[in-house]
C-alpha cells in the first residue's frame, strides 16, 4: 500500500509539472504573438515569406527595436544640430539687430501687481527712478527694482503692487506714459 501511495505521489507530481510547463509554453506563445503584432506592417516580411515559428518572430522584433533605437539616435543628433544651429543664429541675430531695437519695454499686468521690463543698450541709459515715478504717479508701489548687465545690454526689472486694489491700475495709460519716456532715447540713438 505504501509502494502505490508513493507511485500516486510521483506521477502527480509529474503531471503538475507537464502541467506548469505547458502552461508556461501556452503563455510564451502568447506574449510572442502580441509582441509580433506590435511590429508594424512595413517592417514584417512579405507574404511569401512566412514566418513559422517563435524565434523568427522574436528575431523581428529585436530588428525593429534595433531600427527604431537606431531612428531615435539619429533624430536626437538631427534635433541637437538643429537647435545649436538656431541658437548661434538667434544670438547673431541678437547681436547684429539688437541695437536697432533697443529699448525694449514690456509691462505685464499680473493682476494686484505690475511688472516692468526695459531693456536698454550701454549707450542708452536712462533713470531708473523716473520709472518708479511714473509707476507711483499712476497708483502703484514699486515692491522691487533691480538692473543687471549682459554683454551689451542692461536690463532693469521694476515690481510694483497696486497701492489700492478696488482701483486698480490703468496699465495701458501706464505703458503709454513709459513708452514716452523712452521715446527720446530711440531718437537719440538714431542720431549717433
Amino acid at each position: 500500500m505504501k509502494k502505490r501511495s508513493a507511485t500516486t505521489n510521483n506521477d502527480s507530481s509529474k503531471l503538475d509539472r507537464k502541467t506548469i510547463e505547458r502552461n508556461r509554453r501556452i503563455q510564451m506563445k502568447s506574449l510572442c504573438l502580441q509582441l509580433a503584432s506590435l511590429v508594424p506592417p512595413n517592417h514584417k516580411p512579405s507574404k511569401s515569406k512566412l514566418m513559422v515559428g517563435q524565434h523568427d518572430q522574436l528575431d523581428l522584433a529585436a530588428r525593429y527595436i534595433k531600427h527604431m533605437r537606431e531612428r531615435i539616435e539619429k533624430l536626437k543628433r538631427q534635433k541637437e544640430q538643429a537647435m545649436s544651429t538656431k541658437q548661434s543664429n538667434d544670438r547673431r541675430t541678437l547681436n547684429n539687430n539688437v541695437d536697432y531695437k533697443l529699448p525694449v519695454l514690456e509691462l505685464r499686468d499680473l493682476g494686484s501687481g505690475i511688472e516692468v521690463v526695459l531693456v536698454s543698450g550701454l549707450n542708452k541709459t536712462f533713470m531708473l527712478y523716473e520709472v518708479i515715478r511714473v509707476l507711483e504717479e499712476e497708483g502703484a508701489e514699486v515692491v522691487t527694482a533691480s538692473f543687471s548687465t549682459v554683454g551689451n545690454k542692461i536690463f532693469y526689472f521694476v515690481h510694483a503692487q497696486v497701492k489700492i486694489s478696488r482701483v486698480g491700475v490703468e496699465t495701458t495709460r501706464v505703458y503709454a506714459r513709459l513708452q514716452e519716456f523712452i521715446a527720446p532715447l530711440e531718437i537719440w540713438a538714431e542720431d549717433v
